[in-house]
């Protein structure tokens, strides 16, 4: 079977009701749960799906629904080989691998998520995932967009699925021409911002800042990175915090690459992807890439359990 690589769902994947049933049952879960405000736990359990897709919101829900998940499958014992997360997603990565405790993460996402919010404030803004074109003639759809707004690849997620982002014409510019290139389908996306481009420089500027005054664990194992696809180790002479702060500013601004990530994680003997997180895009990123190997996919109790063979 291989290595187990672990992976964290990102925004877009959230649904009403996510976590209660962990929350009912796991202490360890109810834990990490808790560090939320009161209000967004009610949001998770019980709120509008408007509610749910604001940004400062989503992140940090999503976020402790993640990390409460995975100190439950920690108690238990399970050590991934490798992880990875996408975009908020790879603060829960950081988080499981040692770097960041839950209480830091979850005030580093507060942190970034009303950053990102206030860096989309005042432009009417789309993400849409674009099916069944390549890179290149996606890419070039982009260039010839770009005289309506500024649109930009956001993430590259598995073959054949390309998320972009930018101004409301821009987008629906690209999304025409990316038809006319033979594209399958053109699908928006349920989030509240450009993320992922250069739009999010202010928001990048502000964890910038936030990052000098935090504290940094070593990684107990490999974390594969959005923006370059791979793991990243601090040369002799560099702090490895340094280098983790650097990317991850430059995270927030720049494409993720999640196909890549896969790839190099299934280049590095993974046999088994367990995706943590509401749904199962990730799960489906993995398939879409190569379907000789596992995926395990924990969105509720009954998962938790079916994988835990309780």
């Amino acid at each position: 079977m291989g290595k187990t690589a672990l992976l964290f769902a990102g925004q877009g994947s959230q649904f009403p009701g996510m976590g209660k049933d962990f929350y009912e049952q796991y202490p360890e879960f109810k834990k990490v749960f808790d560090l939320l405000p009161a209000e967004q736990r009610e949001i998770a359990f019980s709120g509008s799906r408007d509610q749910l897709k604001e940004t400062v919101n989503t992140q940090p829900i999503l976020l402790a629904f993640g990390l409460g998940i995975y100190e439950v499958l920690k108690s238990r014992g399970f050590r991934p080989d490798m992880t990875a997360g996408l975009s908020l997603g790879e603060y829960s990565a950081l988080t499981a691998a040692g770097v960041f405790t839950p209480e830091q993460a979850v005030s580093l996402i507060h942190c970034r998520a009303e950053a990102m919010e206030e860096a989309s404030a005042g432009v009417q803004t789309e993400m849409s995932a674009i099916l069944g074109l390549d890179r290149d003639k996606l890419m070039d759809c982009l260039k010839r967009a770009s005289s309506a707004g500024r649109v930009e690849a956001a993430n590259f997620n598995c073959p054949g699925q390309i998320v972009i982002s930018g101004e409301q014409a821009a987008v629906e510019e690209a999304e025409r021409l990316a038809k006319e290139a033979g594209a399958r389908k053109c699908m928006r996306l349920p989030v509240s911002g450009p993320f992922h481009t250069s739009y999010m420089k202010p928001a990048a500027e502000v964890l910038e800042q936030r990052f000098q005054k935090e504290s940094f664990g070593r990684m107990e194992f490999p974390v594969y990175f959005n923006c370059t696809g791979r793991p990243e180790t601090a040369a002799d002479g560099q702090d490895e915090g340094t280098v983790i702060s650097d990317l991850l500013v430059r995270q927030v601004q720049s494409s993720v690459y999640m196909e890549d990530t896969i790839r190099n994680m299934i280049e590095a003997d993974a046999g088994r992807f367990v995706e943590i997180g509401p749904g199962k895009t990730l799960s489906g990123f993995v398939r879409r890439t190569d379907r000789s190997v596992q995926t395990v996919s924990i969105t509720t109790a009954a998962d938790l359990q079916a994988f835990l063979g309780e």
